[in-house]
């Protein structure tokens, strides 16, 4: 039996994260320290079987306390401020959280786990493929030797965290390992994000801005492959080591958006119900969703290209993602359509009153 603790466990890629592992393994302890920023969200971890502790990762005593008391065995560290948009505005709150926050739980996991009673650990960082930077067209997808070249405060904060992870493992011996992600979609994702943000506006008639040409290209992850690649590196991952995960869905953004525009109208022209729904809806009186795009501005620094090359983690871990963009994709917005009340109460702001 393993005992968890799972950083920014209420967050979009920790609680889905939670959820798999508490439905795959009922038998292992699962405890989750979130400090409920804007992100976190206490309805994300609504009817699983985990212990939510509200808490900050920079807090050493507390880390300290829950490591002994809930005698945790494994960190999966997901807690992170995550939006470029929001780090080019406030930059100071990811070098305290995703630096900082990083290494008081390096530190407690040191004392841990490796003083006078060793025993049997793992620390596994998630992080992410904007540390490699960006690549032209005809570059060959990151792969875990890349070059570190981040061009955002997000990135290198990113970037900084996992060079602590590294340097933890070789220098005191610490069995960690990391993971690189590509973009994830799915459910749970706070709606500030592309795919929920825009799928938002679009049933309250609200425009979809669109960064210069729109032809940023990403791959794209679901959330529950991107889960399930990481158990897979905490089961059978090498310590020291980095995998990289990935979705095989390498597309432009504008691509990504008029998919969405289409299933949106589908949805509409299927369901006479989500007319009265959502009445600001273009779909709602038969008017195309595409109507909504606008293109503004790029955002400075913006990357174009993000590709993953998941080999290791295939040939090593066995990994290979489930869904295809397609069903994936379509399933993410389904599940919006079924969760209203979820998503009306971050729009409304009154998730915060659990906070």
């Amino acid at each position: 039996m393993r005992s968890l603790l799972v950083t920014g466990g209420a967050g979009f890629i920790g609680a889905n994260f939670v959820r798999l592992w508490a439905r795959e393994r009922p038998e292992d302890r699962l405890t989750v320290l979130d400090a409920l920023t804007y992100a976190g969200n206490r309805a994300n971890l609504a009817n699983v079987k985990a212990e939510l502790v509200v808490g900050d990762i920079r807090d050493e005593a507390l880390v300290d306390a829950l490591l002994a008391s809930r005698d945790i065995d494994t960190i999966v560290h997901f807690a992170a401020e995550s939006h470029v948009d929001r780090s080019i505005s406030g930059p100071d709150a990811f070098i305290e959280t995703n630096i900082l926050g990083t290494h008081t739980l390096l530190k407690a996991a040191r004392r841990a786990w490796l003083g006078a009673k060793r025993r049997p650990h793992r620390f596994h960082h998630i992080s992410t493929d904007e540390v490699y930077g960006t690549l032209a067209p005809d570059d060959p997808p990151f792969h875990e030797t890349t070059p570190y070249a981040p061009n955002s405060p997000y990135s290198a904060s990113k970037a900084a965290s996992d060079h602590l992870v590294r340097a933890y493992h070789h220098t005191f011996g610490l069995e960690t390992t990391t993971s690189n992600c590509s973009n994830n979609y799915g459910p749970y994702q706070f709606p500030e994000k592309l795919i929920p943000l825009f799928l938002l506006n679009a049933l309250e008639g609200r425009p979809l801005p669109i960064y210069g040409d729109g032809m940023q290209v990403r791959d794209w992850l679901h959330v529950e492959d991107h889960c399930r690649g990481i158990m897979a590196v905490i089961d059978r991952g090498q310590p020291g080591e980095t995998y990289n995960i990935g979705g095989g869905a390498e597309l432009p953004n504008l691509t990504v958006i008029d998919t969405l525009c289409r299933t949106v109208d589908q949805a509409f022209a299927a369901d006479t119900s989500l007319a009265a729904r959502f009445p600001d809806a273009p779909a709602a009186r038969g008017a195309p969703t595409a109507s909504l795009k606008t293109f503004v501005a790029d955002r400075p620094g913006h990357d174009r290209r993000y590709a993953i090359d998941c080999a290791k983690a295939r040939d090593a871990l066995g990994y290979a993602p489930r869904f295809d963009f397609a069903t994936g994709f379509a399933e993410t917005v389904a599940w919006y359509l079924a969760n209203e009340p979820w998503w009306r109460a971050i729009r409304d702001g009154s998730y915060r009153d659990a906070a």
